[in-house]
């Protein structure tokens, strides 16, 4: 086992023994669904990230300090964001045998007064859909996992290495 896998297995261990938080005993226990490691090692801002097997990196724009090496951390949440839109709108469509052939989602992150910010989504769907299925396809875009996730603001907790735990 390489010094990687066996910290992203400890990582995996000490998180999935602790279903819940201390603070939170009464809740009900969540059963992980994903996980990943993000590991930074140097002066710069790229991060290495590791998904089961799958490799992925995240970086800065040099205009901020970072490399420009890889897409920026908005750009793998608007990544997520996008692919799962597609896929579960393909996943659908094809449930119901409909002539989806073609799904495209454009994004994009907007920043606005007072650091508050938006995504916008336009999704094209492209094939012989008559307009009851198209906005159905549309209805369903707004009910993704990971739509759900980002828009309803899911929880994130936060522990350091040796399980302290800050809400």
């Amino acid at each position: 086992m390489t010094a990687d896998q066996a910290a992203t297995a400890a990582v995996t261990t000490a998180t999935a023994t602790t279903a819940t938080p201390p603070d939170t005993a009464a809740a009900p226990e969540f059963v992980r669904s994903a996980a990943l490691l993000a590991t930074s090692t140097g002066a710069d801002y790229r991060v290495d990230i590791r998904s089961g097997r799958h490799h992925l990196a995240a970086d800065e724009p040099a205009s901020v300090g970072g490399g420009d090496t890889v897409t920026t951390p908005v750009g793998l949440l608007l990544s997520a964001l996008g692919s799962c839109t597609a896929i579960t709108l393909r996943m659908y469509a094809q449930r119901k045998q409909w002539p989806l052939e073609t799904v495209r989602v454009h994004l994009g992150y907007e920043k606005g007064p007072d650091r508050t910010a938006r995504i916008t989504r336009r999704i094209d769907l492209v094939g012989g859909l008559d307009e009851t299925q198209r906005a159905r396809l549309l209805d369903i875009a707004d009910r993704t996992p990971v739509t759900l996730a980002v828009a309803g603001a899911t929880p994130i907790v936060s522990t350091d290495a040796k399980g302290a735990h800050r809400p």
